[in-house]
């Protein structure tokens, strides 16, 4: 039986021992393999101190260490925090201290960034694949914790209800905050997601998400629940849309995901006609809204595929799919549809109360891959929560995404924006997403952002940023023109600015923070 994570690995390795579990850059590790590496470095961390519920850092590059790592350190009884390896190190210091991280997993092309963390009061006490000497930090080489020996080997006993992994969010806005998973938040997720897509040991995953993001979970989780192999990405490969249509087509993918940016750098730039992609048959895409025409254009790329629009706040992993068998009929944006399993909604007005039908509003989630909360932050956690009385002392507990949106006369959920992307300008509501979806309908453009710019004095701009396709020769002011035949004049950007590349978070979303810099 599966009740906690680790025992996704040691269930494929007795149902397909010799399988490959995950694949890099044509290395691989078989279901067998991985469950007595995960054990020795399990084995370790305990050895050297670390008890159950601890948080252990994460801190490499894509390789199959991560592998190891993740579950290594969940079968210790403690929780993996994935570090991103390309943040600033002010960044990673903040989570490893907000964290309590005492003991961080790497490898060696990591040494100079972590010789300069310990130079500061990270509280480090030992780091596991390096073996760099540094002041009053233990260090030990993957050579070495391969090479420990498994008998007495004791397990810890976990339970569901106990801490997995923690992810922090990207941190372009405000304070990063540490999102808690359980085993079971984590387990259900997996075993929903494995039996929706139809994954088999016959699969090959597509991993194209970092660690530090939770897209990668499906991966990590839902290929071991069903025994498939993960092909994890290079790095280099995520940049490069030629070499990343190369490698789906050498390693044979059969189910893809990832954010729609890196499908559209595929479409455009990834040379598809000359690849043989037809083991594709499901692709999934999620974190920012793919724009339709692309869809449309990728739909017709690859035929026998099925496409999924994913939705789902790190705080819920997914929660409402949409499928897609034919491209749509039109470019107006496509739903993120309706909640899966063991999942329920509500949509609110601004007093919590549920909206009529058809109405817009709030959305709120209740799932049983819902988060245990905000890692040190019990303010936050119960400020995102909204909790529904059915009798006393019973309640239900939901979370609050910040995502406005309605149902359809089908009953499927359409995305209309964020809450705090609707801004007020001379008493006029405006949704500065309606503004973005309104511009890369254009024919000529290729992804759009607008920000609301505050000079003071009550003196409020909308200010657009977009990319053009390469060939364009479209003037700033036919933009606005064309927004004015589709938007009203209180909704029309001030200005538009054309820029070669959009500042993004490492999980590729745009970083509107930086665009703001940019323009000020």
């Amino acid at each position: 039986m599966i009740y906690t994570l680790p025992h996704l690995i040691e269930n494929s390795a007795k149902l397909f021992p010799d399988n490959e579990a995950f694949r890099f850059a044509n290395q691989s590790l078989t279901y067998s393999e991985i469950e007595v590496k995960m054990n020795q470095l399990a084995k370790h961390l305990t050895a050297s101190g670390v008890r159950k519920g601890d948080r252990v850092g994460v801190y490499m590059h894509r390789c199959l260490e991560t592998a190891i790592a993740i579950y290594g350190i969940m079968k210790s009884g403690a929780a993996y925090v994935p570090l991103d390896p390309f943040a600033p190190q002010s960044r990673t210091l903040f989570v490893i201290q907000d964290c309590g991280i005492e003991h961080l997993v790497t490898t060696p092309t990591q040494t100079k960034k972590i010789t300069k963390l310990t130079l500061q009061e990270s509280g480090l006490k030992s780091i596991i694949g390096t073996t760099t000497e540094l002041p009053s930090i233990s260090s030990f080489s993957w050579e070495e914790i391969y090479a420990i020996s498994l008998n007495e080997f004791k397990t810890v006993t976990i339970l569901e209800d106990d801490l997995a992994y923690i992810i922090y969010t990207s941190g372009s806005t405000g304070t990063p905050k540490g999102i808690m998973h359980t085993h079971y938040s984590g387990l259900s997720y997996a075993k929903l997601s494995a039996d929706m897509y139809g994954l088999t040991s016959e699969d090959k995953v597509g991993n194209h998400a970092p660690l530090h993001f939770d897209v990668s979970t499906f991966g990590y989780f839902s290929a071991p629940l069903a025994g498939a192999t993960t092909v994890i990405v290079p790095d280099a490969h995520t940049k490069l849309p030629l070499s990343l249509a190369e490698l789906m087509e050498n390693e044979r993918i059969s189910v893809w995901y990832s954010v729609p940016l890196a499908l559209v750098q595929l479409l455009i730039y990834g040379g598809l006609e000359k690849r043989n992609l037809n083991s594709l048959r499901w692709v999934l895409f999620a974190g920012e809204v793919f724009v339709t025409k692309y869809l449309k254009a990728l739909m017709k790329c690859w035929p026998k595929a099925k496409f999924s629009n994913i939705y789902g706040p790190t705080e819920v992993n997914q929660c409402t799919f949409y499928h897609l068998e034919t491209p749509p009929k039109s470019n107006e944006p496509i739903p993120i549809g309706e909640v899966w399993g063991n999942t329920e909604y509500r949509i609110l007005d601004e007093n919590d109360q549920e909206v009529s039908k058809e109405q817009p509003g709030s959305l709120v989630i209740r799932s049983s891959t819902m988060m245990k909360g905000y890692w040190n932050n019990e303010a936050l956690t119960q400020k995102s929560l909204f909790k529904e009385i059915i009798a006393p002392g019973i309640e239900r507990v939901f979370y609050r995404t910040g995502d406005l949106v309605r149902e359809n006369e089908k009953g499927e959920l359409l995305f209309l924006g964020r809450n705090d992307r609707q801004v007020k300008i001379r008493g006029y509501r405006i949704e500065l997403d309606e503004i973005e979806n309104t511009l890369v309908k254009h024919q000529e453009v290729e992804e759009a952002a607008v920000i609301l710019v505050d000079n003071g004095n009550d003196d409020k701009q909308l200010m657009a940023v977009v990319l053009l396709n390469s060939e364009s020769e479209i003037k700033n002011s036919d933009l606005i023109t064309y927004c004015k035949s589709y938007l009203p004049h209180y909704a029309v950007p001030n200005k538009v600015h054309v820029l070669n590349a959009f500042p993004r978070t490492s999980s590729g979303k745009i970083n509107r923070n930086k665009i703001k810099e940019i323009l000020a």
